[in-house]
């Protein structure tokens, strides 16, 4: 069931970063830099360079800075053209030609399900990518745009899959091959979802990860998905609904480098990791690090 290229893509970002605190009292986490880009900023770019034109952010109130961000500032554009710094201007005014930027209101955080679901307006009826701002994909690893291609291939739903050890399944959705699947290929046909199994019942160790290419018809599997834990509408559990009722599942097996920005220790991790390749800071900072480092030993 071939279809079109995808060109619109959800992000939520109504969250209220409370591992961050107190930073994200005012500032939205989606805008914590790493080293001097913020999370959300390397998420929408990949989404461009992947051939996403359209993206809806979905805000929480008091974070307008986020539209903010990617607008664009005639006035500091003016002030930075009249000084010269050409470097500057051109990686502001690179913010408002990624994408047409859109936004819309989530009034109270009730779950990834229910961020989704203020997207159908914006959908149109036409199958869109979701993409969770905690989850980085390294720029020399493909990942959007290999589901992307699935989805024109195969339609349904599409599912970025990371392999984890079984210790960690509970922490993420877990998906069930069909029998017989290749446990080595990189496209997997999906059987069943499962939202956060105890390890002894996670049907693989295949981890459901941040990227989702879904179809318009998840919009009426959400309504009918009623709130599990703490009152919030699961994906995963409509898109189970949707597999369930026939709709093609596939995942695309991601074995490149990935950064979790969701999580104090690993954001730290992230922007080490990155700070080492910057094209400005890198070598100095990878010189210092490896002096810092034997200093500890």
């Amino acid at each position: 069931m071939a279809s079109s290229r995808v060109r619109k893509a959800l992000i939520p970002a109504a969250g209220r970063g409370t591992r961050f605190l107190p930073l994200t009292k005012s500032v939205p986490k989606e805008l914590v830099p790493i080293v001097s880009t913020p999370a959300l900023e390397f998420v929408v770019t990949e989404a461009s360079e992947s051939g996403i034109s359209d993206i809806l952010v979905v805000l929480s109130q008091g974070k307008g800075a986020i539209a903010d961000y990617f607008a664009p500032n005639h006035e500091l554009e003016a002030a930075l053209e009249a000084k010269g710094d050409t470097q500057g201007l051109a990686s502001i005014r690179r913010l408002s030609s990624l994408a047409a930027i859109h936004q819309v209101e989530q009034l109270e955080p009730r779950g990834l399900g229910d961020a989704v679901a203020h997207g159908e307006q914006f959908a149109a009826g036409e199958p869109f990518a979701v993409l969770l701002p905690d989850d980085l994909i390294d720029e020399r690893d493909e990942l959007l745009g290999r589901m992307l291609e699935v989805q024109a291939e195969y339609g349904g739903i599409v599912l970025a899959l990371l392999d984890v050890p079984r210790s960690e399944i509970s922490k993420y959705g877990s998906i069930a091959p069909v029998d017989g699947a290749d446990p080595d290929a990189e496209v997997v046909a999906v059987a069943d979802l499962v939202e956060k199994p105890a390890a002894k019942d996670a049907p693989s160790t295949l981890a459901i990860i941040g990227r989702y290419i879904l179809p318009p018809e998840i919009f009426s599997a959400l309504r009918q998905t009623k709130p599990g834990a703490g009152g919030e509408i699961q994906l995963t559990d409509a898109m189970r609904r949707l597999a369930r009722s026939g709709t093609p599942v596939h995942g695309v097996v991601f074995r490149g480098r990935r950064y979790d920005t969701g999580d104090r220790l690993e954001y730290v991790k992230a922007v080490v990791q990155l700070a080492v390749r910057h094209p400005v800071i890198g070598t100095d900072f990878a010189a210092w690090l490896r002096e810092y480092v034997s200093g500890l030993e």
